[in-house]
């Protein structure tokens, strides 16, 4: 499976399509894919990974993409248990990810993104954890203390900052570039695989920059606006906000 195919996701978030063949087939608990081009994100980061549908033109025949995964390299289509025998390596495909819920993932991300920049900007604390759903999502930060008056505060800055139209930003840099931006790790822990030669970055024009590579909006406004839903204390320094999309998505 030499050399990796190509993931139209890191580099374009708004491809919902294309037309690629069949590499790899393999077939044990679950039928598994690789493509030579893909949309499709793999998950990560607290992204969970797209879903979709493979279509053969040549006989109308479509597959069920269930999740999409990373090994070796590779971005890993598995496909639904029930549909039946699979296709064939050399297949020509037409793979087309579930574009409603790409959208609400790439609108959550970009909104989690804008409140990490919010609390680490305004209160310098850390991330410890997060993830997200369609439309949800919570983040956990180095938080002593928490009250209803503090994260009603965040809620209004983030909303404020989201309504600037700030535009969103994707960059891969070499190692050693990346790492000598400031703060550029905003987690706890750092979780960027060692030996890593580049990093993709997302960045919020004005607001935030950390290293990410997940799926976003190419402005803030597509985002709308968000409304925290609880916080709660997770230990003696870890606080977790949760918040919802509170807007459907601009037009």
């Amino acid at each position: 499976m030499t050399p990796r195919g190509e993931q139209l996701c890191y580099t374009d978030a708004y491809r919902c399509s294309v037309t690629a063949r069949v590499r790899h087939v393999e077939i044990g608990d679950a039928v598994a894919l690789v493509l030579d081009r893909t949309v499709f994100y793999p998950g990560g980061g607290g992204q969970p990974s797209d879903r979709g549908l493979l279509l053969r033109a040549a006989d109308g025949r479509t597959w069920t993409v269930r999740s999409a995964r990373k090994h070796d390299g590779e971005i890993v289509h598995e496909l639904a248990a029930d549909d039946g025998d699979p296709p064939s390596v050399g297949d020509a495909l037409e793979v087309d990810l579930d574009w409603a819920r790409r959208l609400a993932l790439m609108r959550t991300h970009t909104a989690l993104h804008a409140l990490c920049g919010v609390v680490w900007r305004d209160h310098g604390a850390l991330v410890t954890g997060g993830n997200m759903e369609p439309g949800s999502g919570r983040m956990d930060f180095e938080f002593e203390t928490m009250s209803g008056d503090l994260v009603d505060g965040i809620e209004a800055t983030v909303n404020e900052e989201l309504a600037r139209e700030r535009d969103v930003r994707v960059a891969v840099l070499p190692r050693e570039e990346a790492f000598a931006i400031p703060d550029l790790i905003r987690t706890k822990v750092n979780l960027l695989p060692p030996g890593i030669e580049e990093i993709r970055t997302i960045e919020i024009v004005g607001l935030d920059l950390q290293a990410d590579g997940g799926t976003h909006v190419a402005n803030t406004r597509e985002v709308g606006s968000i409304r925290v839903t609880g916080y709660e204390s997770k230990g003696r320094v870890n606080k977790r906000i949760r918040i919802v999309l509170d807007d459907p998505a601009p037009a």
